[in-house]
């Protein structure tokens, strides 16, 4: 019953937000020419199906929040046809039941604002750790050096967790955790199934990796890993942090993990 009432939600909302994004357009707008006196403004269904390349019927029924299929090939087309901003086609997307594509230009593509370097720098003596939604390092704090052994050939956090000796040695319970750690990745993963850098990922760590390659053929899944992390420092001893991760907000493909000590 709960189901069926949020797609209906979801339909009205598909329906305003289309009609709503078609009035905010004039022929001009999208280079056609306007021909007669209009009712209402904005454009007509019977325009944005012709710059869409699909059928007037089809695109009636999408704004009516009729349950019929669609496909992204044709969602990205109808959203083109409204000038949708990267926000409002992922918007779309979700409405329509789909999961968002991946944002245009990943982490590496984008820049650190000084905001969040200052925020990293001020976490110390506390690691810090900006990644991307592929678990590739971003930014580290100097903490997040000296605590977990990362150095400049650290790129990836799944990566590093299998195939760096030091950081690898700080885990008294790294054979236990691992199948966890590897099950989260496969849940992020999950979300973006047709992403081609996750895959990359994946079969890169698998050439040099023998036991990551038998843990991600188990096909198991889990939430994130723990909240707690726990070293054996070679210098400082038993280390305990929690573990906080936020979404960075004008970059939600961005997580920072802000790591406090337990005491």
């Amino acid at each position: 019953m709960s189901t069926e009432i949020h797609t209906v939600g979801r339909r009205e909302q598909l329906r305003d937000f289309l009609r709503a994004r078609r009035a905010g357009l004039t022929p001009e707008d999208v280079g056609m020419p306007a021909a007669g006196r209009r009712r209402t403004p904005g454009l007509r269904r019977e325009e944005v199906a012709v710059l869409a390349g699909v059928g007037v019927s089809w695109y009636t029924w999408l704004e009516q929040g009729r349950d019929i299929r669609v496909s992204p090939e044709v969602l990205d087309a109808v959203g083109r046809a409204l000038r949708l901003t990267e926000p409002e086609r992922a918007h779309l997307y979700l409405l329509a039941g789909l999961n968002p594509p991946p944002r245009v230009g990943g982490a590496r593509g984008g820049s650190v604002t000084p905001e969040l370097r200052r925020l990293l720098d001020a976490w110390m003596p506390r690691p810090a750790i900006l990644r991307d939604r592929y678990w590739n390092l971003v930014v580290i704090n100097e903490a997040t050096r000296m605590v977990f052994g990362y150095d400049d050939t650290d790129h990836n956090c799944l990566n590093s967790f299998f195939t760096n000796a030091r950081y690898r040695g700080m885990h008294p319970q790294w054979a236990a955790i691992a199948p966890a750690v590897v099950a989260a990745y496969r849940s992020d993963a999950a979300h973006a199934p047709d992403d081609p850098e996750f895959r990359r990922v994946v079969d890169g760590l698998s050439a040099v990796s023998p036991e990551f390659a038998e843990l991600w053929a188990r096909q198991e899944v889990g939430p994130p890993a723990q909240a707690m992390k726990a070293v054996r420092h070679p210098e400082a001893g038993d280390l305990f942090f929690d573990v906080t991760t936020l979404t960075v907000a004008d970059r939600p493909d961005w997580y920072l993990e802000l790591y406090n000590p337990v005491t």
